[in-house]
């Protein structure tokens, strides 16, 4: 500990770094910090050890007034500057675990959730990576002020159709500034749609990045004199932004989902691991896309999954086994998308996979036709189910698995169902301008 203090000592004299950022996020994903001040370098150390107090009654999904003390604490190996900050009085960030004030993890804490499950895998010997896709919409305003996609380009169009070329630059310049390490950046299917996607790593780091990285797209877009969004499906009659889960785990160095002799190059462990992910996905979407708005995206006719299937290079299903063998095997899962928390996803999805691992759960034979194109009795004679399509039936199907619940500990699922359950009623009682249109003539 004392050579990585050391060392981020000697970063931030480097980097002339003035303020320190302790980030951290609530139970929706959304990042909160506290800014330092540093007079000197060395202030930095009694942080590093100790910690500092703050409220936590004030952090949705955290603690209650009588109980609000709760101590952050930043993980040294997270350091970072801010490419979006001015280089003078420079500004660097840590990303923080929370623990209450006798330095016990805080059971709330969404990083710490991963953490738990990850320490459980590791038990087993195993590590789990992913490489997640995250999409998003740069958007804009039209003469009358309404919202509208930043361009008209569609999937891998190119200059001038495509109008994000530029913007995808500074980004992707901004990313490897914090050291991502970006695999591809394009246009996507919808207007004003793009997808940069970087390589998979270890699920903590990972979703670390994934915090990082809509920090720093939403910033550097709007220090460009633009908007940039992750919610799901900001415009009706095109396709939304997912973010597909590419996961795979590896043991003693190797990819598990790997075998030259199994059947299309995957072993029973892949098998299992896909049985678990399609037992559990009504109670994973519950996490994996969290809000109202998450379910519109999820419907037939826009390449979202909704079907509980896996296949081979199928995009219509909810899992897909991509081609590539050895240490790329992996599998895809398609229904998350931006808005979710990625470390309470990545638990959840990975003690639903290991549940699958445990009990053998067999996923069947591989749907290798279009899903989409199947109606309800061709859907019903092939055994395939449908994905919830709201949130109110979600977070029910969430209530009943206990896998899935159990991810989340007590603390954070009590939480987020009273949330849901408030959200929802929240929307259920609006009336929009659909609404008007439709039925106002009655």
């Amino acid at each position: 500990m004392q050579d990585k203090i050391g060392q981020v000592i000697e970063n931030i004299e480097r980097c002339g770094t003035k303020f320190v950022r302790l980030q951290f996020v609530d139970i929706h994903g959304t990042p909160k910090n506290m800014a330092v001040p540093l007079a000197k370098p060395e202030d930095i150390e009694d942080i590093l050890k100790d910690g500092l107090l703050f409220d936590g009654s004030s952090v949705e999904g955290f603690v209650d007034i009588n109980e609000s003390d709760l101590v952050i604490k930043p993980d040294p190996d997270t350091f970072s500057t801010l490419p979006w900050r001015p280089e003078e009085k420079g500004v660097c960030r840590f990303i923080c675990d929370i623990h209450w004030p006798d330095m016990t993890p805080f059971e709330g804490d969404p990083r710490y959730i991963l953490k738990k499950a990850l320490a459980k895998a590791e038990k087993m010997g195993y590590e789990y990576n992913v490489g997640p896709e995250p999409e998003f919409f740069i958007i804009g305003e039209d003469a009358e002020g309404n919202i509208v996609p930043g361009d008209e380009g569609v999937y891998f169009d190119v200059e001038p159709v495509d109008q994000g070329t530029d913007i995808r630059r500074e980004l992707v310049l901004g990313l490897e500034e914090l050291h991502f390490d970006v695999e591809v950046s394009h246009h996507e299917v919808g207007f004003g749609q793009h997808e940069i996607d970087f390589k998979f790593d270890k699920a903590l780091k990972t979703a670390d990045a994934v915090i990082t990285f809509k920090q720093a797209i939403k910033a550097i877009a709007d220090n460009m004199g633009c908007m940039a969004t992750f919610m799901p499906k900001p415009f009706f009659g095109v396709n939304g932004s997912g973010m597909h889960v590419n996961q795979s785990l590896f043991k003693n160095g190797e990819n598990i989902f790997y075998d030259p002799d199994g059947e299309n190059g995957l072993s029973q462990e892949a098998m299992y691991f896909t049985g678990g992910l399609l037992n559990h996905s009504k109670a994973l979407a519950a996490i994996v896309a969290p809000t109202v708005n998450s379910y519109k995206r999820l419907v037939p006719g826009y390449e979202a999954p909704c079907y509980i299937a896996y296949g081979l290079r199928n995009r219509s299903t909810l899992v897909r086994i991509p081609a590539s063998r050895g240490k790329g095997t992996r599998l895809e899962f398609r229904c998350p998308d931006p808005s979710c928390n990625p470390y309470l996803a990545f638990a959840a999805i990975l003690e639903a996979g290991m549940d699958g691992l445990k009990n053998k759960m067999d996923p069947g034979d591989a749907t290798e036709i279009n899903a989409f194109g199947l109606d309800e009795a061709g859907r019903e004679k092939l055994g395939i189910d449908t994905l919830p399509s709201s949130l109110w039936e979600a977070y029910h199907a969430l209530q009943e698995d206990e896998v899935v619940k159990a991810s989340l500990g007590e603390h954070t699922y009590n939480q987020f169902m009273a949330l849901k359950r408030a959200e929802w009623d929240d929307y259920r009682v609006q009336v929009f301008q659909y609404e008007h249109e439709r039925y106002l003539e009655i």
